[in-house]
């Protein structure tokens, strides 16, 4: 019985060891073993009790057969997760919100578009872009992990010009008086139309009855974000992820109302008078224009964010000053 648990041991460690090297190891470990396990019957122990325990100490065969052969415990070490972690960021961050945002344009283009379809081929794009990117690009550098081709190339040296940059205050007084002088102007400008300027407005003026003032909240929240960032003095999550929530609940509102027609007034005079759809294509080039600036906004906010992680905020000594990455 005892014989037979130490074989089953051996040969289920060599499964996992390249063929060249399973006499060796084969030799080795038994030795190990049998060392460790005559040291344990001369301190008084069984030989049957040794041969377990010597075992047990010596753990899953299966991971000293890793250590044997030299082969990684993990699928990204740390060689290259920092190169495998940007790449990733720089994908999920850039490349999957063009493809969606393409995406739903094209469908958008479609002569059945509707809110539904959009908003689920969207859904459905983000889903699936995102699977595939993950999983190939962690595949791709699970590959050069186990192989090494390529990481010479991979791996950086870093350099002093890799310091992140210092500056004061994450928004500056002007920054902070677009972001409160551009929801005023906003404000004033939907509010105007709705009586002056023409005979008929531009926009439906059916929507004051939820929409418009919805959409005034909104934009007003944006405002208090940026005070709210300017008095706390440094980039963090939270405002990456708050703003990113008030971008795509503003976007997703504009965006329905111009997909499902109900942005634009129908009876404004100069929809009425033009030849062509003039309102099908004035709504699809705002809603694409919605769409980058939203991505765009977000993309931004989220980069300042990740560099402020990368350089914390640290006061300089005798000045008294809080300096942030920006």
């Amino acid at each position: 019985m005892t014989a037979g648990l130490v074989d089953r041991y051996v040969f289920t460690a060599l499964r996992r060891v390249p063929e060249q090297q399973r006499t060796d190891i084969d030799r080795e470990l038994r030795a190990s073993i049998d060392d460790a396990v005559d040291a344990r019957v001369e301190a008084g122990e069984s030989r049957e009790a040794a041969i377990e325990q010597t075992l047990l100490e010596l753990g899953d065969p299966d991971k000293l057969a890793d250590s044997y052969a030299n082969r990684p415990n993990f699928l990204i070490g740390p060689e290259l997760y920092g190169v495998w972690r940007r790449v990733m960021t720089m994908l999920f961050t850039t490349v999957l919100p063009i493809v969606v945002i393409v995406v739903a344009a094209v469908r958008l283009f479609e002569d059945d578009a509707t809110f539904g379809n959009v908003l689920g081929a969207a859904i459905t794009a983000t889903i699936t872009v995102a699977a595939h990117l993950a999983f190939w690009t962690t595949g791709t550098f699970a590959v050069l992990e186990r192989t090494g081709l390529g990481q010479t190339d991979l791996k950086k040296t870093w350099t002093l010009a890799d310091l992140p940059k210092y500056e004061k205050s994450v928004l500056s007084r002007m920054e902070l008086g677009a972001n409160l002088v551009w929801p005023v102007l906003l404000t004033a400008a939907l509010v105007l139309q709705q009586f002056t300027f023409t005979d008929e407005p531009l926009l439906d003026p059916a929507n004051w009855s939820f929409w418009w003032p919805a959409l005034i909240v909104l934009v007003a929240l944006k405002a208090v974000w940026a005070v709210w960032v300017y008095r706390l003095g440094k980039w963090t999550r939270a405002a990456s992820v708050s703003n990113a929530v008030l971008g795509l609940v503003t976007a997703a509102v504009m965006i329905y109302l111009l997909a499902s027609g109900n942005f634009f007034n129908p009876a404004f005079t100069g929809f009425i008078d033009a030849d062509a759809d003039l309102e099908r294509w004035v709504s699809l080039a705002t809603i694409l224009g919605v769409a980058l600036s939203t991505f765009w906004d977000i993309f931004d906010i989220g980069r300042k964010v990740e560099q402020s992680r990368k350089g914390l905020p640290a006061k300089v000594p005798g000045t008294g000053n809080t300096y942030n990455y920006n």
